[in-house]
């Protein structure tokens, strides 16, 4: 096999995976001055000047922060911060969102970390989530702001009543956990004099989360139209519909082991597949617990199964029809720290029949700020296709290929991007200009 670049992103990740948590230790960390002991000189700037802080968090509203909290100075780069907040969000049970903000010291205050969490409602507004995001960012400036001049300018604040109606009592839940989400992803329709075309894509989501088991029903449905119309020719018409059923039952059995069930169904015209049931058994392990998932996850999958697929025409290998029984493995590393993202894995397939007919895949994905001001970004992906036991017999016309009614024939595909991104100037970022 050809040894391919995309390959080394896997087993960077790894070595990534396994470095110190602690910002101040790491091979992205401050150096030098950050881990020196406080001068006079420090102090005396300490006094004269408010904290500098870098708000690392992708879905935040930076200008409501910088209009809502000024007594801090924000700045474009963790360079050149005191204080670094990086944050995650995960979804929960019942729909909502859990927010984590980790609040870094650096600078002046090498020696203060700690987390705040928020858990917003799945009923919550966004108005009300960036409000609360707002005060949990005030709450984690405070133990900084104490250590200045600046905290003799402080007041807190707090209302007993709603303490006591917030407090923690157990309420009932007529719904058991379960949430119900109907969707139409999209719907788009484009008109010409001579040409029509319709996209759609609508379904059900039906999910249960509690800490024991992860439940989805999954119904779902796409169709696509296109109608060419030829002077004096007849209409050409291309329709391609593919609806299915997901479905999975995931119970967690301790910090490091998970297992499943998972089952679906799949009709699509342009993969050649009248009817495909698919059933897998799966079990899954997590090197690390798998409370640090939101920020670090080193997972093994494994999944075996049973498939039977009814097609539309005769195949290659000369089927109308097929009752298969296969097995995938997959290895997958995700590490999201202040520094940047990096995640990747491997997934490898084969049908038992016959162990030729198979598939590998490599993905991965990098972000990485190097140094102040320079980020590098990659994201790769590779399979080795050798598994396409769907493909009709007999050639494709033009007008399947052109209208992509057919699957064709492949040994790889081959995908990916790189971006560097450096800025300079002015390190503060607290103006919030909204004109135009």
């Amino acid at each position: 096999m050809k040894f391919y670049p995309t390959c080394l992103l896997p087993l960077f990740t790894v070595i990534l995976l396994f470095l110190p948590m602690n910002t101040s230790s790491s091979i992205f960390a401050q150096s030098g001055e950050n881990e020196q002991e406080i001068t006079e000189g420090d102090v005396d700037r300490r006094v004269n000047r408010a904290p500098h802080v870098y708000v690392d968090c992708a879905f935040c509203d930076m200008n409501h922060v910088r209009s809502e909290i000024g007594i801090v100075n924000y700045v474009r780069d963790p360079e050149q911060a005191d204080i670094h907040v990086f944050a995650t969000r995960t979804r929960t049970a019942g729909g909502g969102m859990e927010y984590k903000f980790s609040f870094i010291g650096l600078g002046l205050f090498p020696d203060i970390n700690f987390d705040l969490n928020y858990l917003a409602g799945r009923n919550e507004t966004w108005s009300e989530t960036r409000n609360e995001i707002n005060r949990l960012l005030e709450a984690g400036f405070m133990p900084y702001i104490n250590q200045t001049p600046l905290s003799g300018f402080i007041n807190i604040q707090y209302d007993t009543i709603e303490l006591e109606d917030n407090g923690v009592f157990e309420e009932d839940d007529p719904w058991n956990y379960w949430v119900f989400e109907a969707y139409i992803g999209s719907v788009s329709l484009g008109l010409e004099s001579n040409r029509t075309n319709f996209n759609s894509r609508w379904g059900i989501f039906a999910d249960k989360v509690t800490e024991q088991w992860k439940l989805r029903i999954r119904p779902y449905f796409n169709y696509t139209l296109v109608e060419i119309r030829q002077e004096e020719e007849e209409t050409v018409t291309s329709t391609v519909k593919r609806h299915g059923l997901d479905t999975y039952a995931i119970k967690s059995v301790n910090q490091h082991w998970s297992v499943g069930l998972f089952a679906n169904y799949l009709t699509r015209n342009d993969r050649n597949t009248r009817n495909r049931y698919q059933f897998n058994p799966g079990i899954e392990f997590s090197f690390l617990p798998y409370e640090e998932a939101t920020r670090r996850a080193i997972t093994l999958q494994y999944h075996v199964g049973y498939t039977y697929i009814d097609y539309f025409e005769e195949t290659i290998f000369g089927k109308e029809q097929q009752h298969l029984m296969n097995h995938r493995l997959r290895g997958s590393v995700n590490v999201q720290q202040p520094w940047g993202r990096v995640s990747g894995g491997i997934i490898g397939s084969h049908y038992f029949h016959d162990a030729s007919l198979r598939r590998a895949v490599f993905f991965g994905s990098v972000s990485v700020r190097l140094t102040e001001g320079l980020s590098l970004n990659l994201q790769s992906n590779f399979q080795m296709i050798q598994d396409q036991i769907t493909l009709p017999a007999g050639d494709a016309t033009l007008e399947d290929i052109l209208l992509q009614q057919r699957e064709l024939a492949t040994d790889y595909t081959l995908s990916g991007s790189i971006a560097i991104t450096y800025s300079f100037g002015s390190d503060f970022a607290n103006i919030v200009n909204t004109r135009f």
